[in-house]
Parts: C-alpha cells; sequence; structure tokens
C-alpha cells in the first residue's frame, strides 16, 4: 500500500477520536456546573433557615431579657412610690425587731430559721408566682461596681539627686513591682528599697510616661541666696583667708605662733595639732585670716575641708627633711581647690637645711618654683628665729591682690563651717568663717539638713561678739554640718508666737549622708 491510501485510512479514526473527547469534555464540563448549582443551593438554604430561626427566637431571646432585668431590680408589690416607701421602712422596722429578738437569746438554729419577716416572706412568695415559681433571689442592692480608668494619669515626678525605688513608685501613683519591671527592661536590675540615681530614675519615669522635674540637693539654698537683701550695696576688698598646710611637725603651728606671738603649739597634745585653729592677723599692709590645719595622717578630713574653705595655701616643708606624704596630700588637695600656693621652706636655720632639694621634689609633683618659670612663690623661713616672716606676709598679700578678694558687708551672712563639737556646757559649738554678708547675734542660721538661732559668739580669743563680717573666724551654737553653707535666715511673727521662714531642705535619700545628724547628742539642736 502506498502512503496515499495509508492517510486516507487514519483519517476517519482521528476524526472520531477527536468527536469522542469533545464529548468527554462537554460532559465533565456539565458535571462540575451541577455540583456548582448544588452547592449554591445548599448555601441558600442554610442561610435561609437561620434568617427563619433568628426571626423565631429574636422575640423569645427579648422576652426573655426583660423577664431577666426584672427579677434582678428591687420588687415591690405596688407600683406607687409612695406605698414603695412604707414598704422599705416597715422591712427594715421589722428586720430591727428580728434582730434585737435574736439579741435575746434565741440559739442559733431559731436564728436561721427566721430570716425573713411575714411582709417579706409574702412578697417574696408573690414574686415567685410572678416569675413562673423558680424561687431565684434577687441581687444584693448593695452591690457597686468600680470601674478602672482606661487612659493612663501622667503626672509630674520631682526627683531629687538621690531617690529609693519605694519613693520613686510613691511619686507617680504605682506599685513598685512595676517600676522594677521597668527597670529590667532598660536593663537595671535594683531591689525595692535601693537607692538609684537621679539619672536612672528619670529614664525610668519618663519610661512610664510621666514628666519629670529634676531637683538638685542645694537649689533651695541657692534660691535663698538670689535674694539676699544686699540692696545697692558695692563689694569691698576683704582679707584673705590663708590655709596653712604640711607634713606633721614641719613647723606650721609654730609659723604662725611667731606670727600672733602666743604660744599656742605649747596648748597641744603632744605638741600636735588635732583640730582646724582659725585667727586673723592685723599687719602693716592689712588684715589676714589663718587657718592652722592638723598634719597627722589621721585628720585627712579637715585638711580637706581647710583647703576648701581658702583663697591661698601656705605649703609649709621643712628644709631638713624635705617632701613627705602629707605634703604630698596637701598639694593635692590645694589643687583639687583650685587654690595658689605659697612654700614656705621651714627651718632654714640648721644645718642640715638643703632648700634646693626642697624645690627639686615639689617639682615632681608640679609645684614650680617663680625662679624656675612656675607660678609658685618660694620663702625661705625660720619659725624659731623668726627668719623670713615679713617676707611671707609680703608674699600672701601679693597673692591677695592677684586675686582680687571682695566680699558685700551688707544683708544676710554666708560662710562655711570649718568644724563642729557638742560642748557640755554651751551644746552644739560649730567654728565658722564668714565669706559675705554680717551674722549677728540671735540670726537664724540653715546649715546643712540642720538649723538653730546664734546664741553666742566669740572671736579667737573667747571674747565676746556681736557681729561677724567677712573672712573673721568665730564660733556660735548651731547644729552640725561639715563644710556645709550656712545661711543667715529671717523671721517673721505671726499671731501669738514667732515662726521661722525657712526652706524644707530635702534630705538626701540615702542615710549615710546623714553621718553627722545620726549623733544621739545632736537631737537638741532646735531654736531657743
Amino acid at each position: 500500500m502506498t502512503n496515499q491510501q495509508t492517510d486516507e485510512m487514519t483519517k476517519p479514526a482521528q476524526a472520531e477520536k477527536a468527536r469522542r473527547e469533545a464529548e468527554a469534555a462537554e460532559l465533565k464540563r456539565k458535571a462540575e456546573e451541577e455540583v456548582r448549582r448544588k452547592v449554591e443551593e445548599e448555601a441558600k438554604r442554610v442561610a435561609e433557615e437561620a434568617r427563619r430561626m433568628a426571626e423565631e427566637n429574636g422575640e423569645k431571646w427579648a422576652a426573655a431579657e426583660k423577664t431577666s432585668e426584672s427579677e434582678t431590680a428591687d420588687y415591690h408589690v405596688t407600683t406607687s412610690q409612695h406605698a414603695r416607701a412604707a414598704e422599705d421602712e416597715n422591712d427594715a422596722k421589722v428586720e430591727g425587731d428580728r434582730r434585737s429578738r435574736s439579741r435575746g437569746g434565741k440559739s442559733a438554729k431559731q436564728k436561721k430559721g427566721s430570716k425573713l419577716s411575714e411582709s417579706k416572706a409574702d412578697r417574696e412568695e408573690a414574686r415567685a408566682v410572678t416569675r413562673g415559681g423558680k424561687g431565684r433571689r434577687k441581687p444584693s442592692t448593695l452591690q457597686q461596681g468600680f470601674n478602672k480608668p482606661a487612659q493612663v494619669v501622667n503626672r509630674d515626678v520631682v526627683i531629687g539627686e538621690t531617690i529609693t525605688v519605694a519613693e520613686l513608685a510613691n511619686k507617680m501613683a504605682v506599685k513598685g513591682s512595676q517600676v522594677i519591671k521597668t527597670m529590667m527592661k532598660l536593663g537595671a536590675m535594683a531591689t525595692i528599697n535601693q537607692v538609684i540615681d537621679q539619672e536612672t530614675a528619670q529614664l525610668v519615669a519618663e519610661e512610664m510616661g510621666h514628666k519629670v522635674i529634676l531637683r538638685r540637693e542645694n537649689e533651695l539654698e541657692e534660691a535663698l541666696m538670689s535674694d539676699r537683701d544686699t540692696g545697692a550695696a558695692a563689694a569691698e576688698p576683704r582679707a584673705p583667708v590663708v590655709t596653712i598646710m604640711g607634713h606633721v611637725d614641719h613647723g606650721k603651728t609654730s609659723l604662725l605662733d611667731y606670727i600672733r606671738s602666743t604660744k599656742v603649739a605649747s596648748g597641744e597634745a603632744g605638741g600636735i595639732t588635732q583640730h582646724i585653729g582659725a585667727y586673723h592677723v592685723e599687719t602693716d599692709n592689712g588684715m589676714i585670716t589663718f587657718l592652722d590645719t592638723p598634719g597627722h595622717a589621721a585628720f585627712t578630713s579637715m585638711r580637706a575641708r581647710g583647703a576648701q574653705a581658702t583663697d591661698i595655701v601656705v605649703l609649709v616643708v621643712a628644709a631638713d627633711d624635705g617632701v613627705m606624704p602629707q605634703t604630698i596630700e596637701a598639694i593635692q588637695h590645694a589643687k583639687a581647690a583650685k587654690v595658689p600656693l605659697v612654700v614656705a621652706v621651714n627651718k632654714i636655720d640648721k644645718p642640715e637645711a638643703d632648700p634646693e632639694r626642697v624645690k627639686n621634689e615639689l617639682s615632681q609633683y608640679g609645684v614650680m618654683p617663680e625662679e624656675w618659670g612656675g607660678e609658685a612663690q618660694f620663702v625661705h623661713v625660720s619659725a624659731k628665729a623668726g627668719t623670713g616672716i615679713d617676707e611671707l606676709l609680703d608674699a600672701i598679700l601679693l597673692q591677695a591682690e592677684v586675686l582680687e578678694l571682695k566680699a558685700v558687708r551688707t544683708g544676710m551672712a554666708s560662710g562655711v563651717v570649718i568644724e563642729s563639737f557638742l560642748d557640755k556646757g554651751r551644746g552644739p559649738v560649730a567654728t565658722v568663717l564668714v565669706q559675705e554678708g554680717t551674722l549677728n547675734k540671735g540670726d537664724i542660721v540653715l546649715c546643712g539638713f540642720e538649723y538653730g538661732r546664734v546664741r553666742a559668739m566669740r572671736d579667737e580669743l573667747g571674747r565676746e561678739v556681736t557681729s561677724a563680717g567677712p573672712s573673721i573666724r568665730w564660733k556660735f551654737w548651731v547644729c552640725p554640718a561639715f563644710r556645709r553653707r550656712v545661711m543667715k535666715r529671717p523671721w517673721c511673727v505671726t499671731r501669738r508666737k514667732r515662726v521661722k521662714w525657712r526652706c524644707t531642705v530635702r534630705a538626701n535619700s540615702a542615710k549615710s549622708n546623714w553621718r553627722v545628724s545620726r549623733n544621739p547628742n545632736w537631737k537638741t539642736c532646735s531654736p531657743t
């Protein structure tokens, strides 16, 4: 057979195959349409059934809700308002009689059996018939609901330099656990009574959505000092405050003793100064106030206070001993307080004295003499023979002229507590250095966290004084506080008692900062 005959025989077969495939596709399409139609009809039927059931049950649900509301309401037999009030009054009276009879001698079993009065029982029975006899009790009318505020209240939180977690939570009106959780989210772990710094407290408060107001420890004192009644008074030159510092037994007190022409050194225990002495000396060129600090290693804090309250530091170094540990410490205190140094090379009259050695050793600690290009004045003195004393005083006054020290003598006084102690006969006594203004006997003073009235003032010789101006050392009755500001306080008269006008100084939260005021002997500190 040829190829033409073969093609003619296969054409009918191919046409038949195509016809059968078309019929199969048509049947499949019709089957899919039938299935889709049945699904749509079923969905319509279900929706119609649900709508019909909702319409049928809507009336039942409304009736049930109305019945429930009537059951929860306070039931009365009558609809008259006056009659209902009379029923309530009668119920209260009957209930009171029943309780009095129960207290009169009824047993517990009788108390349990007589819960309702007759009139109340009748109304309960009538209500039970009305609601279908189910016998459910009406809800208590004393139940009250509390709606929790949906919005958080943001507050102004005042934070000091330090604060405990509990105090911070109290200021924000939240639980302490919430504050601790917030701190844990910020990466800080703390307990409820732990003291945190101002920056941490600020972050926590702002994280919880509150507005923070920062307060400094001495902010109220600064505000008071800004309101000092100085008027139009101009600043006047004042005497320099000079602190004598150096190693023990290098001749500090002996040097000051020669200047004052007294024997202060002989009165000290073992010849060692054990407190800060303050004296003012009149010279040909003006007055100088000296502070004599201890040189022993046990009095580091006293030397630090002396350096902070001074204008000029006189560093006494023995020419035969050189630089010693307390000499280095005195240099560090002077640099920390940013006050100029005048070096007094003492004991220059001894055969073994070596002033050049002192200069070389001091230069290693940053104290350079003027002849070497530095700023420190070196004066060779002898406290025993009096050599170089006039040159030392001239160097001090020259340094004071460079500093241009001035102070306002009028208005409320302010100063620094050098040291304080408890006198058995006079009570709390403080050695104070006036820096501005004039303090008078009877003034109210504020010192750190304590306050009091000045009962008496004495100078370094023990003489009674009534007032003290700038750069004058004086002792007076005051509560203790080391190296703190002292301020005179005004006061007024209200009604029949004198009332101090004083600001409330906030505590530092951490009780460790109340070192001095913990002493029970100071509890008597109160104005007289």
